[in-house]
Formats: structure tokens, sequence, C-alpha cells
């Protein structure tokens, strides 16, 4: 049994009252920027065991009369094909995935903008292509020296450009399918084009990360570094609030960083203003309420170290693979020796390594690569698995684990020899592959069609949904298909990012 330190009602409760009593302050309308993911936050589900990834869907379900949404996508990022690393999806796809979770959610959205506009011949296409399925998109465009012009950005020549969304609801959720996509900048333009026309809305953040109200060193603020070390950005007391109210509230860089700034631009947007509420911190600005859903820090802290862990491999892989710097696996390193973590704190790294040892010990001789691979299930049961002529590690790793959870007798096979003789005659025979072993999405495929025949192999392709949020390490970089087959299951998959062939192209 999973254990729980967070609890989604006490959290929802919170965080439907802070949001209401918000909009009181204004009287028209509210801007809520909604920072971090919508959907599937699955950094928050892995440091705080027991909250929903799609919680704040929840939310906003509980606030559908009052909520309109709109989307934020920076044109750059359409026309770079900038790739959100959880999906592996590009922004642009991934804006469309987010359109589609939210009506599968019984949620609709108001609008899509598409920011910093310049005439991108790709955004141009995506421009046509939402509006070819009914979705309404306005765009906004660059702003010259923003954000420190403040005459020329609260003008007609700055926010008086952009294109107003006309709403009709209290609340506004302004979201993205990831950072710098221009929501802040959206929520403000929708406040000067308001205050022109007698509007009295107001602004809000809500950013679940980090936790307002946990120590600046606590475990899952630490995590939330971890997670953004690649765009180095810090957690550290606020300031303003410190001298306001004198009282310690966390915060981080960029939001501090900020807050001058944006607090002179509301100010200048709301100047013949006299009842229009003005914020003393970025603190201020939240309605984060995600630490009064915290119901065993224990537990929390403990996930929260494994997170670390995790972000370290993470980054690591990346950096062998020549994506990230060596700086950020440096910085997290840091991270994890201010906490006393070490990577072996991760029960199933040193498993899957001596996996890779035995592998390497009955294969002598052999002069491929030997891999190994583990998986802690929810129960604390460890399993193993490594490459052979047949398997990739991982896939051996995934029918030994259905097969424990299915109760299935090890000397029992899951695949026929005929289907994997087939298999291997396509990619050696016919395809002319260099390896006839069989990745993990040729594996999941080969077990569904051996469960049409065996009953045996139903039971266990019926356990493939138990190993979603199943701890995993692989002492190689999974290849291609074993990489989808991987993040189709939710494992939570690292890596100590050594190839898994000595071939340069990898199929």
């Amino acid at each position: 049994m999973k254990k729980i330190g967070f609890d989604n009602e006490k959290y929802l409760n919170e965080q439907t009252s802070a949001i209401l009593e918000r909009v009181e302050k204004f009287e028209k309308k509210l801007y809520l920027e909604f920072g971090g993911k919508l959907c599937f936050d699955y950094h928050a589900a892995r440091v705080l065991p027991g909250y929903d990834p799609n919680v704040k869907i929840r939310l906003l379900q509980s606030l559908k009369d009052k909520v309109d949404i709109v989307l934020c996508i920076y044109a750059g990022d359409i026309e770079s094909g900038r790739v959100r690393g959880d999906f592996g999806i590009t922004y642009d796809i991934a804006t469309l995935k987010l359109i589609d979770d939210l009506r599968k959610w019984g949620l609709d959205i108001l609008a899509v903008v598409i920011t910093r506009f310049e005439g991108q011949p790709s955004a141009k296409v995506f421009k046509n292509k939402l509006e070819m399925r009914g979705v309404k998109v306005y765009k906004h465009f660059p702003i010259k020296n923003y954000p420190t012009d403040m005459d020329l950005i609260c003008s007609e020549d700055g926010f008086g450009k952009n294109e107003y969304i006309d709403s009709q609801k209290q609340i506004i959720v302004i979201t993205a399918p990831g950072p710098n996509s221009g929501k802040l900048s959206t929520c403000l333009s929708q406040l000067y084009h308001d205050h022109n026309n007698k509007i009295n809305s107001g602004y809000a953040k809500f950013e679940t990360f980090p936790i307002w109200n946990l120590p600046l060193k606590h475990p899952v603020n630490i995590a939330y570094e971890a997670a953004t070390a690649d765009i180095q950005d810090f957690n550290l007391v606020d300031p303003f609030h410190l001298d306001k109210y004198n009282k310690t509230a966390i915060n981080y860089n960029r939001d501090v960083e900020s807050f001058p700034i944006l607090k002179l631009i509301i100010s200048k947007i709301v100047a013949d203003n006299n009842n229009h509420p003005l914020y003393n911190s970025p603190t201020d600005m939240g309605v984060n309420r995600a630490g009064f859903g915290i119901i065993d820090d224990k537990i929390v802290q403990e996930a929260a170290k494994q997170e670390l862990i995790r972000r370290f491999f993470r980054y690591n892989t990346e950096y062998i693979m020549g994506i990230e710097k060596k700086e950020t696996v440096e910085r997290v390193r840091l991270l994890m020796e201010e906490l006393g973590v070490k990577v072996n704190n991760r029960k199933v790294v040193a498993i899957s390594r001596k996996s890779a040892r035995e592998a390497e010990e009955s294969g002598k001789g052999n002069e491929g690569i030997f891999c190994g691979a583990a998986l802690e299930l929810v129960d604390g049961r460890i399993i193993t698995g490594k490459n052979s002529k047949l398997m990739h590690a991982s896939s051996s790793l995934i029918l030994n684990s259905v097969k424990v959870l299915a109760n299935i007798p090890d000397e029992i096979l899951l695949l026929s020899p005929q289907v994997i003789n087939q298999i291997s005659l396509l990619k050696k025979g016919i395809l002319k592959e260099e390896s006839e072993s069989m990745d993990l999405e040729e594996t999941l495929i080969a077990l569904s069609i051996s469960a049409t025949t065996s009953h045996t192999a139903e039971l266990a392709m019926n356990k493939l949904d138990r190993l979603r949020g199943c701890e995993m390490h692989m002492t190689h970089i999974p290849t291609p298909g074993d990489e989808v087959g991987l993040k189709r299951l939710g494992a939570n998959l690292t890596t100590d990012g050594n190839f898994s062939s000595r071939s340069l192209f990898i199929t």
C-alpha cells in the first residue's frame, strides 16, 4: 500500500476558498495565472504522495460556472518546435492535447493566444488549424523594451495593440503548455484593456511550487529547485513580504526579481482607480494552498528526496546525450549533498547495477553490452531484468514484473517461442536490422497477441496498469522503442546514462 502524505479534499477546499476570496477583492474579473502543469502534474504527485495529478482540473470543475480558460503559446516556440520534456511532444501539439484533455473533463477553452506574434509561418499555420476546428485565436505582439519602458507598455502602441479577449465570466484562468509562454503579459494586457473600458479587474497567481509556507530548505522546495535547475531558478525568502509583514514566506527568484516592475506596471494601468487593491509582495499575489494539504510531513520529505535523485539521473542522462549542460547536473548534485542524499538511497539503482554485472558474468566472451534493470512494486518487492539475445533488459523486466503480479511461476513462458522466432525473422532476416532482440514496444505488442490464445498471457497483460508510478532504474539509456513503452506504462524511470549499443545510430 502506497503511503499517503497529502489530502486532496482538504487542499481543494482550501484552494477554492482562497480563489473565491481573491475574486471578491475586485468588482468584475480576476485574471488567474496558472503556473506549472494544469493537467498531469506528475512532479507534484511524486513529491506529495497522494496528490492527484489532475486535482487542478477538479478545482476548475467545481468553479465551472465562474471560469473561462485561455491558453497561451509563444509564437517562437511554435516556430522552433520546442519540445515538452515530460511527454516528448512539441508545444503546439501539447496545446492541442491540453484542449482535448480539458474537453474530456467537461471543460472547454475560451480561446488560444499566440504571444509575441511576428508573422512566423508556423504560427500562422497553427492559428489556421485551430480556427478551422472552431477555436478562437487571438494575437499578442512583442513590445520593445518590455518590461522596462512603462510609458510604451501601457499605451496604445504597447498593450493597446494586443487583441482583447472578451469574457463574461468572473475568473479567467490563463495557462499554457509550458513556461515562458506569455501568461503574465496576457493578464496585464487584459487589465489594460479592462481599465480603459472602466472594468475593475485584478490579477493573481496560482503556482504550486515553491510552497510558500514550508521552510526554504524543506525537501519539497529543494526538489522544486532541482526541477528548474535547467533554467537556473532558485528559491529564496520573499524580501518584500518579510519587510512588510515581518513574516517569512518562500518564493522563487524570477517572481521576486520581477515584482517591483510588475507592481509599477499594474500601478500605472490603474493609476486613476483609488479602489484598486495593490499587492505588497510576490507572496501576496499568490493563491497557493498546497502546504495546507500536507498531512504527513515525514512521508512528503522522503518522497521529495527521491525526486531529487530522479532529477539528478535525468539531467545526467541528458548531459551524456548532449542535451543538457554540465552545470545543471552539478547544481542538482550540490542540492543532494545539502540534504545528505545519495543515489543509492534509491533502492532500484544498486539492484539494477548488480543485475547488469550478473548478465556480464554469465555472458563472458560475448562482445555485446550488458544491461540491467530493476523495478520496485508498490508493495516494496523489487523485480529485475537483463538483456539477452532475445530481449532488451526493459522487456524482460516488465514481463518478469507482470508475472509476479499475476502469481505466474517463473518457468512459464508468456510469449510463445513461435511468436518470438517470427519477430526475430522479421527483424533480422527481412528488415535487416542489426539486432533481433525485442525492445519493450515490440514485447508489449507480442504480449497482446499472445493474450488472444493464452489465458496466462492475458492475466499478465491485465497487470500492466499496476506498473504505473512504480520506481524503475536501468543501467543504460533506453532505446526509442523501450522509451515509448515505458512512457505508456508510466513507470518512474531513471538511468545511469550509458549507451545501450556501440552503434551511433540507434533505432
